[in-house]
């Protein structure tokens, strides 16, 4: 495989960052260069040679293999071109991403593609909670993109997200959407309890949901178009990843009527 290739050693002292590890950023530094660089979290640093052996010239893709949870920020940043992930990711990842794709092959820690603008995210496990969701200091969570979880998702996904969509194939905690201010969330294993609190706007998609708030109201069945055009894209864009269709009419449940209440969840018709 073509690129930069990084092989995570035996277990650091401390946790791993790598911020800034991306295609574009990597491009031109010599192979003394890369391992130079920083990548620890603590007083002292830890280089990346040290971490991981290092092989390949960066071009435009890199590959991580034998990743661990203890691995914070890949792809926070990336901007053009691929990260390949063999094995779990940390929290924060794709943090803040504007283009290229991520690629994990495992399961993430909390608050993956938060702040993101653009790219894809792809997971092939579990993600923990917070996904898209707002970090501190910031003003809102993902605001653009598209993020797949194969797997299913921990708490309040979603929360202050701005834009971008969310596909998870199984199932979310409690709280998906908690007050969100738009972009999509479309959840084929259903949603957990109570999602939507302090939702503004936004969509949240799924077959069903353990339990709704009392401030979300049933707004009757509706046939929207906005969903086949969603799933459309999805299907280019995702190919056997895409979820399935949602039916023709669609139950449309409008809240959170403790504030505006322009945020919807929409279940199948019964």
């Amino acid at each position: 495989m073509s690129g930069l290739t990084l092989r995570y050693k035996a277990p650091a002292t401390e946790r791993i960052t790598l911020a800034g590890i991306t295609p574009a950023k990597l491009a031109g530094l010599s192979s003394h260069e890369l391992g130079r660089l920083d990548v620890g979290i603590e007083k002292g640093g830890v280089a990346l040679g040290d971490a991981f052996d290092i092989s390949g010239t960066p071009e435009d893709s890199v590959t991580i293999e034998g990743a661990t949870s203890a691995i914070d920020f890949v792809g926070a940043g990336l901007d053009s071109g691929t990260i390949r992930v063999v094995g779990d990711v940390g929290s924060f990842a794709g943090r803040s991403m504007s283009g290229g794709k991520l690629e994990v092959r495992g399961n993430a820690g909390d608050f993956l593609s938060s702040g993101a603008t653009g790219g894809i995210v792809i997971v092939s496990g579990n993600a923990g909670n917070n996904l898209g969701g707002v970090a501190t200091g910031d003003r809102f969570g993902m605001m653009g993109g598209l993020t797949v979880v194969e797997g299913n998702i921990g708490v309040r996904a979603g929360d202050k997200m701005r834009r971008g969509i969310v596909v998870v194939r199984g199932k979310t905690g409690p709280g998906t959407g908690t007050r969100m201010i738009g972009g999509t969330i479309w959840a084929e294993g259903g949603f957990g309890r109570d999602p939507g609190l302090m939702m503004r706007r936004g969509t949240l998609i799924g077959p069903s949901v353990e339990s709704l708030l009392p401030t979300f109201v049933d707004c009757g069945k509706h046939d929207l178009v906005i969903v086949r055009i969603i799933a459309r894209y999805l299907k280019a864009t995702l190919g056997h990843l895409a979820p399935k269709p949602m039916p023709l009419f669609v139950q449309k449940i409008g809240g959170d009527t403790a504030t505006i209440g322009r945020g919807e969840i929409l279940l199948p018709a019964g």
